[in-house]
């Protein structure tokens, strides 16, 4: 059966905004007193604000009440919030443009699931949002991946069974939470990490339409 639609993850697909959350992170261990590694920041990826404050409060030796888990991980957000205002089309990774723009000039159905509550802001200020019939974020879904919810929902507000989607995601927990939703995963990164993924690319500057077949 041929695909009908693809399925992107934001970060570390569409753009690179992990130095962003980076940042954010390292400014807020450092306010607690300790220090957040770059090899910790990659272990966050796919993971949502509230687990990942929860993981790295656990790394620094450090507990906080629920309230104030919340306290910081809005700090941290307004501060991520504020560096992603200031994106610019530059920032979209190559071959992101022109492979989007294939998938729709086919008939291609493209929507983005990402487990990011800043989705449409990141979209808007790199002038991507037009590129997408349907976007899926943070605010969006309840399960954080590898749940499959982000990704059920995107085919369902498609109307196109999973099992015509493709979905592209440079994490392991997005790898999973694309197999449980019974769609076909496309890694971005490295094979050795992707494993479960039914391909693995550097980028989407390696991709075309005839692969997708």
């Amino acid at each position: 059966m041929s695909i009908a639609a693809c399925i992107f993850d934001l970060d570390g697909v569409i753009v690179d905004t992990a130095v962003y959350h980076y940042q954010a992170w390292k400014r807020l261990a450092n306010e607690l007193g300790f220090d957040f590694t770059e090899t910790q920041n990659e272990r966050l990826k796919g993971i949502s604000r509230v687990r990942s404050l929860q993981l790295m409060l656990e790394w620094g030796g450090i507990q906080k009440t629920p309230e104030e888990q919340q306290v910081l991980a809005t700090r941290k957000n307004d501060w991520y919030v504020n560096m992603i205002n200031r994106m610019t089309p530059q920032e979209i990774l190559p071959g992101v443009l022109p492979f989007l723009q294939q998938c729709r000039a086919a008939g291609i159905k493209t929507a983005l699931g990402s487990a990011s509550k800043n989705a449409h802001t990141i979209l808007e200020r790199t002038g991507l949002l037009p590129l997408f019939d349907v976007v899926v974020d943070g605010n969006a879904v309840t399960a954080s991946k590898p749940d499959p919810e982000v990704f059920l929902r995107c085919a369902a507000l498609l109307g196109i069974t999973p099992d015509r989607c493709v979905v592209f995601e440079d994490a392991v927990a997005g790898i999973e939470a694309a197999k449980a939703a019974g769609m076909k995963a496309i890694g971005i990164g490295e094979s050795t990490v992707l494993t479960g993924a039914d391909e693995v690319v550097a980028g989407l500057y390696e991709m075309n339409l005839e692969q997708l077949s």
